[in-house]
């Protein structure tokens, strides 16, 4: 007698219908039909509203994961004086691979208290490696931990783009220029 198969927990829920929603809402934009999400991650409507109340849920809850992402990522490049660019790079591309929810972030009010801590996760990914590339002298000493949200913009404009193509271009752009920029004027020494 075969054995009864285990139904998924809720968290292997949870990360199935993230997984889900990031696919489709990248392909679709972020208002593209929940029904969409349902059917990529092969669950029911149910289940959905089990985990997330509504749209805005999933998107703060996909945030979220991608700020806990990067702070892991920043945590593995902590011994590195660079970390502050790769972190860039990281975040370049996060941009170009998913322009709806990068778009969401960013038209998301400053001062909404749900995305607090998306927000402070944010700043504590780059602080440390903007300090540590100071230190190494690979980044000028005016830039603050506030300006990261400034270069975050700045790596934003990407989402002009219109194909994924012309994202990753502007985005390498902006990488460029702000590497150019950010670096330490020697007449400053």
């Amino acid at each position: 007698m075969p054995s009864p198969t285990k139904r998924p927990d809720a968290e292997t829920r949870r990360v199935q219908l993230l997984d889900a929603a990031d696919a489709v809402f990248t392909t679709h934009g972020v208002n593209a039909p929940l029904e969409l999400v349902v059917a990529h991650a092969g669950v029911g409507r149910a289940t959905l509203y089990r985990q997330f109340p509504d749209r805005h849920a999933i998107l703060l809850a996909l945030l979220e994961r991608s700020c806990e992402r990067l702070y892991a990522k920043a945590q593995s490049l902590s011994a590195q004086p660079d970390a502050f660019f790769i972190l860039l790079e990281h975040l370049a591309e996060r941009i170009v691979r998913s322009p709806a929810l990068s778009d969401y972030w960013r038209t998301t009010g400053l001062n909404d208290p749900r995305f607090t801590h998306a927000r402070q996760r944010f700043k504590e990914s780059f602080a440390p490696a903007l300090q540590k590339a100071q230190a190494h002298g690979l980044v000028r000493s005016d830039v603050q931990p506030q300006d990261i949200a400034l270069l975050s913009g700045m790596l934003g404009a990407a989402l002009r783009g219109n194909t994924d193509a012309d994202r990753r271009r502007l985005a390498n752009q902006a990488l460029g220029l702000l590497r150019r920029g950010l670096r330490p004027d020697p007449l400053d020494d």
